[in-house]
């Protein structure tokens, strides 16, 4: 048996050749990007990549060698990508977005928000515009998106996140049918209480209204009281202004202190979330690409080949341009079986030269990529 010792130091001096072969390489990808720059080719050529690793992995021994061997290079081209987009000039703009001095609209401007009077929602648009602005409630996310599209608002929140229940995956899909862009985000702290007409008793409820989201973020609080119904409602304010309305003891809603306010209901039960630091992340959309020189999150839109690793291939792009990712959600495409659409945020600025380099790679190799804002 040949001593440990020995084994290391051989395989110390394969490694420092590779390193060195390696070098070479990329050296090589400096010419090649050179030429490809003055004959205008694109950095990516599918068929000559995937030819040479057939022929690679042919040289290989075995059936595991050969796997190995096709991974282990296709890495290496995509490094030598990566390094290409980075030492190629590039005059074409990276996106459509334009540059602005400030966002926040002043006194006068027409904000649309999701829900009625009395929503966290509104809330939020208040905390991020103030009061000056004139805020008009709307029945559905995608009445939201039509009236900041078709010119009937300058801008509109809408709920994206909730850090107990997850993204709020029609508002994703909502992005992508709608030409209007995120121009700013509001997260906010959500306390969900239990609210009934003045003089009802807990054990007087039979029907808990809400939206979906306030009885998820409340799921443990309804299992403890068996006998409450939960039921669906549009929002919860609207859910509030129900139970208000028909003034029955045997209906509460699950909604914030602001709608108990809105419509004189009583709060039976406060800050009955599960998650006590419960907060939502809320988008500000608006009909024009725009960004400023404070803007520091970006959300993409990415669509990916369908061929193995071509996730890790995109996002790796974030990876060598020292980019930090701060989410991630898939959606299915439709009429596509067991193909998704990623929706990614990342920290950065379209001005930023690691920035544009990741989008330009990502923007050649994936099968579509939208820009959904820099805010």
């Amino acid at each position: 048996m040949i001593d440990l010792s020995v084994s290391r130091q051989q395989i110390d001096e394969i490694d420092s050749q590779i390193v060195d072969l390696f070098e070479k390489r990329m050296a090589v990808s400096n010419e090649v990007a050179k030429y490809k720059l003055k004959t205008g080719k694109p950095v990516l050529d599918k068929e000559r990549e995937e030819k040479k690793l057939e022929k690679l992995g042919a040289m290989s021994h075995n059936e595991f060698n050969e796997r190995a061997v096709r991974e282990l290079f296709s890495q290496i081209m995509s490094i030598s990508r990566k390094y290409q987009y980075g030492v190629l000039p590039h005059t074409e703009e990276v996106t459509a977005f334009q540059k602005v001095e400030k966002i926040v609209p002043g006194k006068g401007k027409t904000v649309y928000y999701f829900g009625v009077p009395g929503t966290h929602t509104q809330q939020a648009m208040e905390d991020v515009f103030g009061t000056d602005v004139e805020g008009i409630s709307c029945q559905s996310f995608q009445g939201v998106m039509e009236a900041v599209q078709n010119g009937d608002a300058d801008f509109g929140v809408l709920p994206i996140e909730n850090s107990s229940t997850g993204g709020i995956t029609a508002n994703y899909d909502l992005l992508l049918r709608y030409k209007n862009a995120i121009v700013g985000e509001h997260v906010m702290r959500i306390d969900q209480c239990l609210l009934a007409p003045v003089g009802t008793k807990l054990e007087e409820i039979k029907k808990v209204y809400s939206h979906p989201q306030g009885l998820l973020q409340c799921q443990e609080f309804m299992e403890a009281h068996p006998a409450y119904e939960g039921i669906e409602y549009d929002s919860t304010a609207a859910a509030a202004k129900k139970v208000a309305k028909e003034a029955d003891h045997t209906q509460a809603a699950i909604a914030s202190r602001r709608a108990a306010k809105e419509y004189g209901l009583e709060i039976i039960a406060d800050s009955i979330q599960q998650e006590k630091n419960n907060c939502t992340r809320f988008i500000i959309i608006g009909p024009k690409e725009i960004y400023t020189e404070e803007s520091n999150k970006l959300a993409l839109c990415i669509e990916l080949p369908h061929q193995s690793g071509s996730l890790y291939r995109i996002l790796s792009h974030f990876l060598y341009n020292d980019l930090n990712m701060t989410q991630i959600e898939s959606r299915p495409i439709p009429g596509r079986n067991w193909e998704y659409r990623f929706f990614v945020d990342v920290e950065g600025n379209l001005e930023d030269a690691a920035v544009q380099n990741a989008l330009r790679g990502i923007r050649e190799e994936a099968a579509f990529l939208r820009v959904l804002g820099n805010f």
